[in-house]
């Protein structure tokens, strides 16, 4: 067993998780999680606050761990062990969250991506937007912004649509005009915010389509919490020929975090192996 942390250091937001693993799935034990929004503070500040209150609530101090996993833009703290690309973090996250999963779609502040992988976490395919931040979570916040709403109301408001307008979904710019052209015009806000989901979920769904994935999606990153996406997006994935259930889960937004601690893990065990291996030789 060890106990090893993950940190997940996003454009919008910093994600830590501290697990207690043994490179089993049947006995992985998530100890504690930790998210908070970055906002336009000091990157570091918010990591060292978000790892120090993960490392109190899992009631376990930080020369106890015997792995710092960081993934995601993390590779810029000074104090971890490795650094794990976000693909596979939140691969092997969406497995531990639910063992059923062999797909999983991840929906960041900037871009997005979806993946195929092993009963094992390992990727074997996955496809991702492109630079435009139109099918993004920070065009959501924006929007969300702009309507005078907060990120909270937006997935329940979205489900009470009754007629959703579309807005662009080839440009943030194009579609924020759009948005403004709506106000104007009177669209309900509940209409506006189901036409956004539905711009973005008609991206996703393409992505999703690319890694030829059936069974058991898990939604993963800051979207995965928006009802109104994850609805949006089951609603386009029924048009395909694949049978596609799509999931989240109230520890979605974590799955990088998760990953990247498990990951952490089982590289510690091998660098144990090795650190054995030498010993008998020597």
């Amino acid at each position: 067993m060890a106990i090893t942390a993950g940190v997940d250091v996003g454009t919008g937001a910093v994600k830590v998780a501290i697990m207690d693993a043994s490179n089993d799935c049947a006995t992985d034990k998530l100890l504690a999680t930790y998210f908070e929004r970055i906002r336009r503070r000091d990157v570091m500040s918010v990591v060292d606050e978000c790892f120090a209150s993960a490392l109190n609530k899992a009631g376990v101090r930080k020369d106890q761990l015997d792995y710092i996993a960081t993934t995601g833009e993390g590779d810029v703290i000074p104090w971890r062990t490795g650094h794990f690309y976000g693909m596979t973090t939140h691969a092997r996250g969406a497995l531990f969250i639910d063992p059923k999963a062999r797909g999983a779609v991840d929906v960041g502040a900037l871009h997005a991506r979806a993946m195929r992988f092993d009963e094992n976490g390992r990727v074997l395919e996955y496809r991702m937007t492109s630079q435009c931040a139109s099918g993004s979570g920070q065009f959501v916040e924006n929007i969300a912004r702009y309507l005078g709403v907060s990120l909270d109301e937006v997935g329940n408001l979205s489900q009470q649509a009754k007629m959703p307008e579309r807005v662009s979904g080839i440009c943030a710019v194009l579609a924020e005009t759009d948005v403004i052209n709506m106000v104007s015009r009177g669209i309900s806000t509940p209409d506006i915010l189901r036409g956004i989901h539905e711009s973005i979920a008609i991206r996703l769904a393409g992505l999703v389509r690319g890694i030829k994935i059936s069974g058991t999606l898990l939604m993963t990153g800051g979207l995965a919490g928006d009802a109104g996406m994850v609805a949006a997006l089951r609603d386009k994935l029924k048009d395909g020929a694949a049978k596609i259930e799509l999931l989240s889960h109230d520890l979605s937004v974590h799955a990088g975090a998760i990953g990247a601690a498990l990951w952490g893990a089982f590289r510690h065990a091998k660098l144990k192996q090795e650190e054995t291996a030498n010993a008998g030789g020597t």
